[in-house]
């Protein structure tokens, strides 16, 4: 009876070796995704920055508002907001069109290919996770045994020969995590819309039309990728870059340290960018969650999705001269030069109010069903 006992527990462990508690890259990446213990003093997490309760964002107040994240060490602040972590995975490798015109990548300057990449920058990020080298993480990493179990088994057993194997596996875990359906579902209002489940509004079909209408605004010149019929899983970015004149984030200037003439070139940024035209230029972000993950551009400086479309108007509109949250006139552009909507392309007839409102309306239908209910908090 002991001899079979014994042989019992033997095949158990054996079976417990063999199946680690997380038995795919995308299962390990969704339990390191919320580690505190890979930043330096244990406090964050990528889900400190892209809460899954909030749209993939940074929810947290600091200093200066959610306009961008505080770090691990409980002081830092960035310089740019982090943006929503939904659909991400749609974004294409960084790369140059035909056009000439750079499309994809990651991060909001595109200076990492892909997902896995991306996941591989804050943790070493002083002004985020912290940690000080690779090395140093990937010590954390081996603190767990579920991890090394995991690690062995989905990479082989050599993943942790070289802090630098271990640690490409940790990112693209990350990211595999980051291409499963919870990131991206397609069932927002707009999705059941399409599917003939649920109706628009009046004001929010009368949004659908304007933003789909090159002869009213040039919201679509941007922010579409698929043709009518067959726009189902649009994902509202064509992923290039433009410099829409948005200005400098003075507060959270203030606030982070930088010197006071620096300037965020966003584009020729990328290390592989000298092009003096990429200067200020962002990718064009997802519209998908729009609504609740509040504030706005690559800065944060807007609170309001409203106040961003008047900004986008007042272009064309020669009524706009007014930041609705600041009661003054709109703040000059950061980057002053190549701006996109002085272009004649970018160029649309004024908008009412009403059609302001009903835009705002229409991209409220565009969020993902598990955060309709934040669509009616403040």
């Amino acid at each position: 009876m002991r001899l079979l006992f014994f042989c019992l527990l033997c095949l158990a462990s054996t079976a417990i070796a063999a199946n680690p508690p997380f038995n795919t890259k995308a299962a390990l990446g969704e339990k390191l995704f919320s580690d505190v213990n890979l930043s330096k003093n244990r406090t964050q997490s990528c889900a400190t920055c892209h809460n899954p309760e909030h749209g993939f964002v940074d929810n947290r107040s600091t200093a200066v508002g959610k306009a961008v994240s505080l770090g691990d060490d409980g002081k830092s602040l960035g310089d740019r907001n982090a943006p929503t972590a939904t659909y991400a995975k749609f974004s294409p490798d960084f790369h140059q069109n035909k056009a000439g015109n750079y499309i994809g990548g990651q991060f909001l300057d595109g200076r990492e290919d892909d997902l896995a990449g991306q996941a591989g920058g804050p943790p070493l990020n002083p002004v985020e996770m912290g940690m000080p080298d690779k090395a140093a993480l990937v010590a954390r990493l081996q603190e767990n045994q579920d991890y090394v179990s995991a690690f062995k088994q989905l990479f082989g057993a050599s993943v942790f020969d070289t802090p630098e194997t271990a640690y490409a596996a940790m990112a693209e875990s990350l990211g595999e995590f980051e291409k499963t359906e919870l990131f991206a579902p397609f069932d927002s209002k707009y999705d059941r819309y399409l599917k003939g489940e649920v109706e628009l509004t009046d004001q929010e079909s009368l949004g659908e039309s304007l933003f789909f209408s090159q002869q009213f605004t040039n919201c679509n010149r941007c922010h579409q990728v698929k043709a009518f019929p067959g726009s189902e899983g649009e994902t509202f970015s064509n992923y290039e870059y433009h410099n829409l004149g948005v200005p400098t984030n003075h507060a959270v200037r203030a606030a982070n340290g930088k010197a006071k003439d620096f300037v965020d070139q966003g584009l020729l940024a990328h290390p592989d960018i000298s092009d003096p035209t990429a200067a200020g230029k962002f990718k064009v972000p997802t519209l998908r969650n729009v609504a609740v993950t509040a504030p706005y551009m690559h800065n944060g400086v807007f609170a309001d999705l409203r106040t961003v479309v008047l900004f986008y108007d007042k272009f064309n509109n020669a009524q706009r001269t007014l930041n609705p949250e600041t009661s003054k006139p709109w703040d000059v552009p950061e980057v002053d030069s190549h701006l996109a909507l002085d272009e004649e392309e970018f160029q649309a007839p004024a908008l009412k109010d009403a059609e302001v409102d009903a835009l705002v309306a229409f991209m409220r239908t565009l969020t993902d069903q598990r955060y309709e209910a934040l669509l009616s908090r403040p």
